[in-house]
């Protein structure tokens, strides 16, 4: 079976040696991209200690801004969450909501023939039923409140949505059911990783999938979405000693371009999606302008199915990365 033709998004930067740029290095080839990636000396810079119950707290707290010695425990705390959910029961429970958006969207008072594929499906249908099957009081009033938090998460946001996150957070820990502090943190933190790269994973694979052979399976689609066209296109890292990628780095790292999955090697073929899975939590910063809004029946068209069938969103992944 052919695979589908996926070209690269505007702006990904082409292949090559370590480059510089603003005080670090970036990194574009696959050989690189995975040393970093696996390099202990390459870390995320980790978030400064804060009171309870804000935005700066949060990031404190999740095992993605944490340090070395904290990030295996906190880690752990996300990954015993997960690992009590069925994927299979999350993927029906997912095709039940988005059938009932979809029958929603195809009423008279909806206009009848048009799905907001990013705001209606990509968005809401993973982190209501995540947010359901974590305990949060209001799955659907969350989507809102983690929406606002994955805005700010990285830093470089503005006071304004830092300040929206604060809310949201205090709001979020109003729905978690009762646990201890850092736990709680780290369960809101797969919501907020699996916020836009979920919906940027989504939104792409229609968009490709549109144009894919028949006969492809979805499975074989969202491969080679993620190799080719990946949601998390840059991720970041210092070096906590000097190191070689092709020339000395010096002491401080730089960004490493997951767009170098366009030349990527495919070791299981469509089935294989690289030795390193992307991060949720990373901010796509393109997801809402590139908001596509499709007709129905091909919000409904799922790839290696026959037309009309539901296709439900994919689920986060059930182990969050790092």
């Amino acid at each position: 079976m052919d695979s589908p033709t996926i070209t690269a998004a505007p702006g990904t930067p082409p292949c090559g040696p370590p480059t510089s740029d603003d005080g670090g290095w970036v990194v574009t080839r696959y050989a690189d991209v995975v040393s970093v990636l696996t390099d202990p000396r390459c870390v995320v810079p980790p978030a400064e200690e804060a009171p309870e119950g804000g935005l700066a707290w949060l990031r404190a707290s999740v095992s993605r801004f944490s340090p070395p010695d904290r990030h295996a425990a906190r880690r752990a705390v996300g990954v015993a969450a997960l690992d009590t959910l069925d994927p299979r029961e999350l993927r029906v429970i997912a095709e039940r909501l988005t059938g009932r958006i979809l029958d929603r969207a195809a009423s008279a008072d909806n206009g009848g023939d048009r799905v907001d594929v990013t705001g209606d499906l990509a968005r809401r249908v993973p982190l209501v039923v995540l947010a359901e099957r974590l305990g949060l009081a209001d799955p659907a009033a969350a989507v809102a409140e983690v929406t606002a938090v994955a805005a700010a998460y990285h830093p470089g946001a503005g006071p304004a949505a830092v300040r929206r996150a604060d809310r949201a957070v205090a709001a979020l820990l109003a729905m978690s059911p009762p646990a201890p502090a850092e736990v709680t943190a780290n369960r809101l933190g797969l919501l907020v990783q699996a916020a836009d790269a979920t919906a940027g994973l989504i939104v792409a694979a229609v968009r490709h999938g549109l144009d894919a052979p028949d006969g492809l399976e979805t499975d074989a689609l969202l491969a080679e979405v993620l190799r080719l066209d990946p949601p998390v296109r840059v991720t970041r890292r210092v070096a906590a000693d000097p190191l070689t990628l092709g020339r000395p780095a010096g002491a401080r790292g730089g960004a490493a371009a997951a767009a170098v999955r366009r030349r990527q090697p495919r070791p299981g073929g469509l089935s294989g999606a690289g030795p390193f899975p992307r991060r949720p939590g990373e901010r796509r910063a393109d997801v809402r302008r590139r908001t596509p809004r499709l007709p129905r029946a091909a919000a409904r068209a799922r790839p290696g199915r026959r037309r009309g069938r539901r296709a439900a969103p994919p689920l986060p992944s059930r182990r969050p990365y790092p």
